[in-house]
């Protein structure tokens, strides 16, 4: 079984009642969901004219391969009602993968681990509840580490 962490987040309807369907939904089509931390309000980071995030961090076991995990919570995602159209628009459900094990992935649309969570309060503050010791493969800081030097100046609210 491979350790998986995930980011959850929704802005639009009932931002709660989101991520906890795509919780359960993710605990039976991609993995085992073994931790999950708190939930966190946060602006919308980017595009700031929109309703606040609601953001939780979930580790999952699998049997999956990445590009199979990705393949899955994007199909979750849809199943929600998910519509992409332009980069940061308010979402009712957005799942990203942040870790699978300690692997390094680029390709054209898998990158893992996630490129941008360095940058982010809101992805940081609930994986150091969780893991604040684990290394980043490519920073190679721990969580801890990465939380006490981002310059995200966007308060993350516990829920």
């Amino acid at each position: 079984m491979k350790k998986v962490y995930l980011l959850l987040g929704s802005n639009m309807g009932n931002s709660l009642a989101q991520l906890k369907k795509a919780k359960s939904l993710i605990h039976k089509q991609v993995g085992k969901v073994s931790r999950a931390s708190a939930f966190y309000s946060t602006a919308a980071w980017g595009n700031t004219n929109q309703p606040d995030f609601l953001n939780q961090v979930i580790v999952i076991s699998t049997k999956l391969k990445p590009e199979l995990v990705l393949e899955h919570i994007l199909l979750i995602e849809k199943s929600m009602g998910r519509i992409r159209t332009v980069k940061n628009a308010p979402r009712i459900i957005d799942i990203d993968i942040l870790f699978y094990e300690k692997e390094v992935i680029n390709q054209k649309d898998l990158i893992i681990p996630h490129p941008l969570m360095q940058e982010r309060k809101f992805v940081l503050t609930p994986l150091n509840e969780l893991s604040p010791n684990f290394i980043h493969p490519v920073f190679k800081k721990n969580i801890h580490e990465l939380l006490i030097k981002c310059k995200d100046n966007l308060p993350v609210q516990k829920k």
